[in-house]
Protein backbone atom coordinates (compact mmCIF):
# COMPACT_ATOMS: atom_id res chain seq x y z
CA UNK A 1 0.00 0.00 0.00
CA UNK A 2 2.73 2.42 0.98
CA UNK A 3 4.27 1.35 -2.24
CA UNK A 4 1.48 2.31 -4.45
CA UNK A 5 1.23 6.00 -3.06
CA UNK A 6 4.64 6.98 -3.74
CA UNK A 7 3.83 5.68 -7.04
CA UNK A 8 1.09 7.75 -7.41
CA UNK A 9 2.92 10.46 -6.17
CA UNK A 10 6.14 10.75 -8.12
CA UNK A 11 3.66 10.56 -11.09
CA UNK A 12 1.64 13.50 -9.79
CA UNK A 13 4.84 15.74 -9.58
CA UNK A 14 5.78 13.89 -13.13
CA UNK A 15 2.53 15.23 -14.62
CA UNK A 16 2.57 18.71 -12.87
CA UNK A 17 5.83 19.18 -14.14
CA UNK A 18 4.76 18.51 -17.36
CA UNK A 19 1.91 20.74 -17.26
CA UNK A 20 4.15 23.43 -16.11
CA UNK A 21 6.37 22.93 -19.24
CA UNK A 22 3.25 22.94 -21.49
CA UNK A 23 1.86 26.35 -19.41
CA UNK A 24 5.64 28.12 -19.83
CA UNK A 25 5.87 26.91 -23.78
CA UNK A 26 2.26 28.41 -24.32
CA UNK A 27 2.43 31.52 -22.25
CA UNK A 28 5.59 32.31 -24.08
CA UNK A 29 4.29 31.35 -27.55
CA UNK A 30 1.09 33.24 -27.53
CA UNK A 31 2.69 36.37 -25.27
CA UNK A 32 5.26 36.95 -28.12
CA UNK A 33 2.68 36.12 -31.29
CA UNK A 34 0.75 38.73 -29.57
CA UNK A 35 3.40 41.00 -29.40
CA UNK A 36 4.68 40.26 -32.57
CA UNK A 37 1.39 41.23 -34.54
CA UNK A 38 0.52 44.00 -32.28
CA UNK A 39 3.64 45.88 -32.49
CA UNK A 40 5.59 44.59 -35.87
CA UNK A 41 3.25 43.00 -38.80
CA UNK A 42 0.55 45.48 -38.10
CA UNK A 43 2.97 48.58 -37.66
CA UNK A 44 4.53 47.42 -40.61
CA UNK A 45 1.52 47.53 -42.90
CA UNK A 46 0.75 50.57 -41.77
CA UNK A 47 3.78 52.07 -42.51
CA UNK A 48 3.71 50.69 -46.18
CA UNK A 49 0.11 52.03 -46.65
CA UNK A 50 -1.62 48.54 -46.41
CA UNK A 51 -4.19 49.35 -44.05
CA UNK A 52 -5.86 51.64 -46.51
CA UNK A 53 -5.67 49.33 -49.92
CA UNK A 54 -9.28 48.47 -50.22
CA UNK A 55 -8.34 44.78 -50.66
CA UNK A 56 -6.79 44.78 -46.78
CA UNK A 57 -10.13 43.97 -45.20
CA UNK A 58 -10.64 40.63 -46.23
CA UNK A 59 -6.88 39.75 -45.99
CA UNK A 60 -6.65 41.86 -42.11
CA UNK A 61 -9.61 39.55 -41.41
CA UNK A 62 -8.55 36.37 -42.65
CA UNK A 63 -5.14 37.48 -40.55
CA UNK A 64 -7.25 38.18 -37.65
CA UNK A 65 -9.29 35.15 -37.99
CA UNK A 66 -5.98 32.09 -38.10
CA UNK A 67 -4.30 34.71 -34.98
CA UNK A 68 -7.78 34.59 -32.78
CA UNK A 69 -8.43 30.83 -33.05
CA UNK A 70 -5.01 30.07 -32.21
CA UNK A 71 -5.40 32.49 -29.31
CA UNK A 72 -8.54 30.25 -28.27
CA UNK A 73 -6.82 26.90 -28.28
CA UNK A 74 -3.80 28.63 -26.16
CA UNK A 75 -6.28 30.32 -23.93
CA UNK A 76 -7.76 26.55 -23.36
CA UNK A 77 -4.70 24.83 -22.92
CA UNK A 78 -3.74 27.17 -20.17
CA UNK A 79 -7.00 27.11 -18.18
CA UNK A 80 -7.00 23.09 -18.69
CA UNK A 81 -3.66 23.49 -17.28
CA UNK A 82 -4.09 25.88 -14.51
CA UNK A 83 -7.01 24.09 -13.54
CA UNK A 84 -4.92 20.35 -13.14
CA UNK A 85 -2.24 22.23 -11.28
CA UNK A 86 -4.89 23.26 -8.94
CA UNK A 87 -6.00 19.58 -7.97
CA UNK A 88 -3.02 18.89 -6.72
CA UNK A 89 -1.79 22.37 -5.46
CA UNK A 90 -4.87 23.94 -3.85
CA UNK A 91 -2.81 27.87 -2.99
CA UNK A 92 -4.03 31.33 -3.34
CA UNK A 93 -1.97 31.80 -6.01
CA UNK A 94 -2.78 29.15 -8.26
CA UNK A 95 -6.93 30.17 -7.63
CA UNK A 96 -5.93 33.74 -8.85
CA UNK A 97 -4.08 32.00 -11.59
CA UNK A 98 -6.82 30.10 -12.54
CA UNK A 99 -8.94 33.57 -12.39
CA UNK A 100 -6.52 35.39 -14.44
CA UNK A 101 -6.87 32.35 -17.17
CA UNK A 102 -10.83 32.50 -17.27
CA UNK A 103 -10.23 36.44 -17.77
CA UNK A 104 -7.69 36.15 -20.25
CA UNK A 105 -9.80 33.61 -21.98
CA UNK A 106 -12.89 35.88 -21.91
CA UNK A 107 -11.09 38.79 -23.70
CA UNK A 108 -9.97 36.15 -26.24
CA UNK A 109 -13.48 35.20 -26.62
CA UNK A 110 -14.51 38.81 -27.22
CA UNK A 111 -11.97 39.60 -29.69
CA UNK A 112 -12.70 36.53 -31.69
CA UNK A 113 -16.36 36.11 -31.70
CA UNK A 114 -17.40 40.25 -31.52
CA UNK A 115 -14.66 42.80 -31.69
CA UNK A 116 -12.83 41.30 -35.18
CA UNK A 117 -15.79 40.76 -36.78
CA UNK A 118 -17.54 43.87 -36.07
CA UNK A 119 -14.08 45.80 -36.90
CA UNK A 120 -14.16 43.35 -40.54
CA UNK A 121 -17.93 44.29 -40.82
CA UNK A 122 -17.48 48.09 -40.63
CA UNK A 123 -14.15 48.02 -43.01
CA UNK A 124 -16.26 46.75 -45.85
CA UNK A 125 -17.01 49.37 -48.49
CA UNK A 126 -19.75 47.62 -50.19
CA UNK A 127 -20.67 50.50 -52.55
CA UNK A 128 -17.61 50.24 -55.10
CA UNK A 129 -19.04 53.67 -57.27
CA UNK A 130 -18.73 55.58 -53.72
CA UNK A 131 -14.86 56.49 -52.74
CA UNK A 132 -14.11 55.77 -48.60
CA UNK A 133 -14.14 58.82 -47.50
CA UNK A 134 -13.03 58.70 -43.73
CA UNK A 135 -13.17 55.71 -40.88
CA UNK A 136 -16.46 55.46 -39.35
CA UNK A 137 -16.10 56.78 -35.52
CA UNK A 138 -17.18 52.78 -34.16
CA UNK A 139 -14.44 51.25 -35.80
CA UNK A 140 -12.31 53.78 -33.31
CA UNK A 141 -14.32 52.85 -30.39
CA UNK A 142 -13.22 48.88 -31.46
CA UNK A 143 -9.69 49.77 -32.33
CA UNK A 144 -9.90 51.06 -28.72
CA UNK A 145 -11.76 48.11 -27.15
CA UNK A 146 -9.19 45.80 -28.90
CA UNK A 147 -6.11 47.66 -27.64
CA UNK A 148 -7.35 47.30 -24.00
CA UNK A 149 -8.31 43.63 -24.28
CA UNK A 150 -4.84 42.90 -26.03
CA UNK A 151 -3.00 45.13 -23.26
CA UNK A 152 -5.30 43.48 -20.47
CA UNK A 153 -4.47 39.75 -22.18
CA UNK A 154 -0.55 40.38 -22.72
CA UNK A 155 -0.52 41.55 -18.90
CA UNK A 156 -2.16 39.08 -17.33
CA UNK A 157 -0.03 36.35 -19.51
CA UNK A 158 2.65 38.06 -18.28
CA UNK A 159 2.01 37.42 -14.97
CA UNK A 160 0.86 33.88 -15.08
CA UNK A 161 4.40 33.20 -17.39
CA UNK A 162 6.06 34.33 -14.06
CA UNK A 163 4.71 32.49 -11.79
CA UNK A 164 4.58 29.31 -13.80
CA UNK A 165 8.49 30.18 -13.96
CA UNK A 166 8.99 31.16 -10.30
CA UNK A 167 6.94 27.30 -9.82
CA UNK A 168 9.43 26.08 -12.67
CA UNK A 169 12.68 27.14 -10.32
CA UNK A 170 11.05 25.45 -7.20
CA UNK A 171 11.39 22.10 -6.49
CA UNK A 172 8.28 19.59 -6.27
Amino acid sequence: MVASSKVAFSMDAVKSTAWRKTLTIVLAFWLSASLLLDLVIMPSLAASGMLIQPDFVPAGYGIFWIFNRIELVCAAIVVTGLLIQQVSNSSDRMTQSVRLSLLMLSATLVCTYFVSPQMSSLGVHLNWFEPVVNVPAEMNQLHGSYWVLEAMKVTIGGILLNWQLDLSSKPN
